[in-house]
C-alpha cells in the first residue's frame, strides 16, 4: 500500500480537532521539529506536546477546517486552514488563516511541521 501524505494530513487535523493527545503524540518522531511564525521553532515530541498541551488549554474551543489539502511531494502534504476558538481565561475571540505542511518519514510518523499563518496571532 503507498504511503498517502494527504490521507495523514486528514487523520492528523482529525485527532487534533478531537483533541485525542494519544494519538497527536503518536504522530510525531521523537526528533521531530515544528516551525511557525506564530509559535517559533519546538523540536523533540516533547517539546511539541507541551506547546499543543498550553495551546489547547488556552483555546479548548477551537474549531479548524482545512479548505484545501494537497500533497507536496510522496512523503508531505499541505493545509490550507481557518481556526476559530475563543481564550478560556479572557473570553478574546481568536481567528487565524494560515496554512501548515507536514512532512513524514518512512515509518509515517511527521518528521517536520511548517506553520504560516497569513497573519500572526
Amino acid at each position: 500500500m503507498t504511503f498517502d501524505p494527504i490521507k495523514e494530513v486528514v487523520l492528523f487535523h482529525d485527532a487534533v480537532n478531537r483533541l485525542d493527545y494519544a494519538v497527536i503524540e503518536d504522530y510525531f518522531a521523537e526528533d521531530a521539529t515544528y516551525t511557525s511564525n506564530g509559535v517559533g521553532s519546538l523540536s523533540g515530541r516533547d517539546e511539541i506536546m507541551a506547546a499543543f498541551r498550553k495551546y489547547f488549554d488556552d483555546y479548548p474551543d477551537q474549531a479548524a477546517f482545512n479548505t484545501l489539502v494537497e500533497r507536496v511531494s510522496p512523503n508531505a502534504g499541505r493545509a490550507v486552514w481557518s481556526v476559530r476558538a475563543t481564550h478560556s481565561k479572557t473570553g478574546k475571540p481568536l481567528v487565524r488563516e494560515g496554512e501548515e505542511t507536514l512532512t513524514f518519514n518512512e515509518d509515517g510518523k511527521v518528521t517536520h511541521v511548517e506553520v504560516k499563518d497569513y497573519q500572526a496571532f
